[in-house]
């Protein structure tokens, strides 16, 4: 087994290992629902302290990974345009599109500035009045609220420069979608080769949404759910309640992050999405159209949703080209990394094939740089 230097807790880490080793010894698939969490799964070397008949898949749970190929073709077309300044998170500078990467448009001479926070991009917007400022509004439920507090704050300052090109996702639509599929099992002997018989929820998202948002994994779909934080002990203690759950043939939602997260949503990030954002089907990678798993901006903040503001350039998107890339697999749990024919090999991080080689919770990333995944 392989600890980090940072590796907090390892006593009782070591102890949650030895008791899933003597007590749990059937098969069972678990997916990291959360890209932040098959980082730390593969940077902590955990699945080597599981015991061996436990499998850890990644979910869809990299905002950039699932992010569709043509709303990143979106983006960047409105970078070619004339007076334009595209925002962006870090994650998406290098993500290929169809047809380049804010990367390579940033070298052709776009003006492609990487920013903190979505605020950031208003401040942008603020200094630079004779251009139009267009923020990638991408991520879930957790960056969500930021983006609306940037298109409020554009408003109510009067900054009618600035604009948002918001494919942001919703995590709860996207999980039933994915595990409706196949019909539920209790059974703890299967070995669950296409639905994982666990999830670990996203910890960032709940925060937001609250833990009674994913009740329906558990009473509809039977799969034992823990919700969790990123230490290595908050994951190990999440998979032990799964087979805990697994073991007795139960299924219910246990939140182990009870210091983040409550049951109930965050009130005023609820309240502000609400005012700001509505319900619309949403595309990602690897799944296709989801009806209520994206937003979209509210019709009295048409002003500054990029999508109203540059519809002709966006109407006239030439369609993307077909790739090989293999990510959607990725996302779906249906292969590892390392079983995709292009890993580490025509795809690494300095020539990536797609999204889950460059993002910083891209499994492919994670793969790549600690192994074992």
């Amino acid at each position: 087994m392989r600890f980090s230097d940072e590796f907090r807790d390892r006593s009782l880490v070591e102890a949650a290992s030895a008791r899933m080793r003597e007590q749990y010894s059937f098969p069972a698939t678990i997916m990291e629902v959360c890209g932040t969490h098959t980082m730390s799964v593969a940077r902590f070397g955990l699945k080597s302290l599981l015991p061996p008949e436990v499998r850890l898949v990644s979910g869809p749970g990299c905002p950039v990974c699932v992010t569709d190929q043509r709303d990143i073709d979106s983006f960047l077309a409105l970078g070619k345009a004339d007076g334009v300044i595209l925002a962006s998170f870090g994650d998406m500078i290098r993500v290929p599109g169809s047809f380049g990467s804010l990367d390579r448009l940033r070298a052709d001479g776009a003006d492609v500035r990487v920013v903190y926070s979505p605020l950031d991009a208003v401040d942008v917007a603020r200094r630079n009045a004779d251009k139009q400022v267009v923020f990638f509004g991408v991520g879930f439920e957790t960056t969500m609220p930021a983006t609306a507090l940037a298109i409020t704050t554009a408003a109510q300052e009067g900054v009618s420069n600035f604009s948002v090109l918001s494919v942001h996702k919703t995590m709860p639509a996207a999980l039933r979608a994915l595990l409706s599929a196949d019909p539920p099992t209790r059974r703890p002997a299967d070995p669950l080769t296409r639905r994982p018989g666990g999830l670990l929820l996203p910890g960032h998202v709940t925060t937001i949404v609250g833990a009674r948002a994913f009740d329906f994994l558990a009473d509809e779909l039977g799969i034992p759910c823990a919700v969790t934080g990123f230490e290595p002990l908050d994951i190990m203690l999440g998979i032990e309640s799964i087979l805990h759950q697994i073991s007795r043939r139960e299924a219910f939602v246990v939140n182990v992050y009870s210091r983040a997260v409550r049951s109930e949503a965050n009130p005023r990030a609820a309240a502000l999405l609400e005012e700001v954002f509505e319900e619309c089907e949403a595309v990602w990678r690897g799944l296709g159209a989801i009806s209520g798993s994206g937003v979209r901006i509210r019709q009295r903040y048409s002003g500054l949703d990029a999508r109203h503001r540059f519809s002709k350039i966006l109407a006239d998107l030439p369609a993307g080209a077909e790739t090989a890339c293999r990510c959607g697999d990725v996302l779906r749990g249906l292969i590892s990394p390392s079983e995709c024919e292009h890993f580490a090999t025509v795809c690494t991080p300095a020539d990536p094939m797609g999204p889950c080689m460059v993002s910083a919770e891209g499994a492919c990333a994670a793969a790549y740089k600690y192994g074992g995944v």
